[in-house]
């Protein structure tokens, strides 16, 4: 008798081509047909080209709010979720900007929204194309670790107040698929898409307060106010629906956030900020994303009241300790991080560059403009960033403004300062 082995393949009732065409044609997708979809992407059994088919399909036709949730919900479900101590109940808060050039307010926020007794556990990521990544900022600072396990987070988080690390492999995992094929499929701009990636990562966190940076402009993932707006009212709706306490704060991105751009010199901005000494536009930022959290946590009775408390912990020290104390939970030895978190000693800490170089302007009158596109492809290609997730980065290099918008100027007056570790280094002015 002859033994016969068959290999069956997975029966579903539900055919991701019907869903496809169904997307096509702008009809709504149920809770169960996204579930189907989802759980396809990370079990491997929908072919890459039918995820990629379904995504455009989004892209082209949209998702209403409850399809938007579900989404949300069916990646949520695909891994596990913090769990926090039933003493930190109404506590926890988040913070998720979609993007943009020099921005180092996680750096400054973070620390100073736990000075004012609150629990932050954020999940961050690393920069890729134009943007930079608060991960490659904060581990330009010598032994500090971004990589932890989710009972290892609650334990900073208990400690310190704070944690700024990476995502663990069991967060989500169907987001980083998804992630991979919109970035091949031209579909990263897609509102619903990024409203679920972001949300799903945000309500893994498990929180109760969420505060939402939505950049627009050339030098951000939505280039106009309209799609600022309508990407910010999506995630509103969907931190709603999943429960979360949500505010956006929408602001422009065509000009850098600060004076600098590159992860070290990122870095030390930040220290000077978090020491009361920062740029105005970037202290500004800190101060109301910390208000509006501080006001949906009912920490205080008005804006302008939060914008004092924050910035109180930025002038009296309270904001600096608690960064100190959460790069030494995450591998920074003590006496480095007390050198990291003095303006004084940063920059002899930190990773610096062989070559500076002033670029001098070419005529007289008033700064009205730094594109922050081109600065941040500058910047990139001189090592500070990445052209794809497995290169590395130059810590050291980047650049740094001497001058801000409506600064005068003159013709041969240096305005910006070019770090970078090659002697010869051809750029056009």
């Amino acid at each position: 008798m002859t033994n016969v082995t068959t290999n069956v393949s997975k029966v579903h009732p539900l055919a991701i081509v019907d869903i496809i065409t169904k997307k096509k044609n702008g009809d709504c997708l149920t809770a169960e047909e996204i579930d189907h979809f989802i759980k396809g992407v990370l079990e491997k059994y929908t072919l890459e080209k039918n995820s990629g088919a379904m995504l455009m399909a989004i892209c082209i036709n949209g998702m209403n709010s409850d399809e938007t949730t579900n989404l949300t919900r069916s990646m949520i479900k695909t891994g596990t979720s913090l769990k926090h101590p039933f003493s930190w109940k109404g506590l926890v808060v988040g913070k998720h900007s979609t993007g943009g050039v020099g921005d180092k307010v996680s750096l400054i926020m973070i620390p100073a929204i736990a000075a004012c007794g609150l629990k932050f556990p954020k999940i961050s990521g690393r920069g890729l194309g134009h943007t930079g990544g608060t991960l490659d900022k904060l581990e330009s600072i010598p032994g500090l670790m971004t990589s932890f396990s989710a009972e290892q987070i609650t334990d900073i988080v208990e400690q310190v107040g704070c944690c700024l690390v990476a995502q663990t492999d069991t967060l989500v995992p169907a987001d980083k698929l998804l992630y991979a094929i919109r970035d091949t499929t031209g579909t990263t701009e897609s509102i619903p898409l990024v409203a679920g990636s972001v949300m799903c990562k945000k309500a893994a966190e498990n929180l109760d307060s969420l505060v939402l940076e939505v950049t627009y402009g050339r030098a951000a993932l939505v280039k106009t106010e309209k799609d600022g707006l309508a990407l910010a009212k999506t995630m509103l709706d969907t931190g709603k629906n999943l429960g979360i306490k949500t505010v956006a704060v929408l602001t422009k991105m065509f000009n850098p956030m600060g004076r600098t751009i590159g992860n070290a010199l990122e870095v030390i901005e930040a220290v000077g900020c978090l020491a009361g000494n920062g740029p105005p536009d970037l202290e500004e930022v800190v101060c109301t994303l910390g208000s509006y959290l501080l006001l949906v946590m009912d920490r205080v009775v008005s804006f302008e009241e939060g914008q004092e408390v924050i910035k109180a912990t930025l002038t009296d020290g309270s904001a600096m300790e608690k960064f100190r104390q959460m790069i030494v939970a995450q591998g920074v030895k003590d006496e480095v991080a007390s050198r990291v978190a003095n303006i004084s000693t940063v920059s002899e800490v930190l990773p610096a560059a062989l070559h500076v170089t002033e670029l001098k302007s070419r005529a007289t009158g008033y700064v009205t403009e730094v594109d922050a596109y081109t600065c941040a492809c500058i910047s990139r290609n001189l090592g500070a960033g990445r052209q794809t997730p497995s290169d590395d980065i130059n810590y050291a290099v980047g650049m740094e403004l001497l001058v801000s918008i409506g600064s005068p100027l003159n013709e041969g007056d240096p305005w910006v300062k070019r770090v970078h570790k090659l002697l010869h280094y051809l750029i056009i002015s």
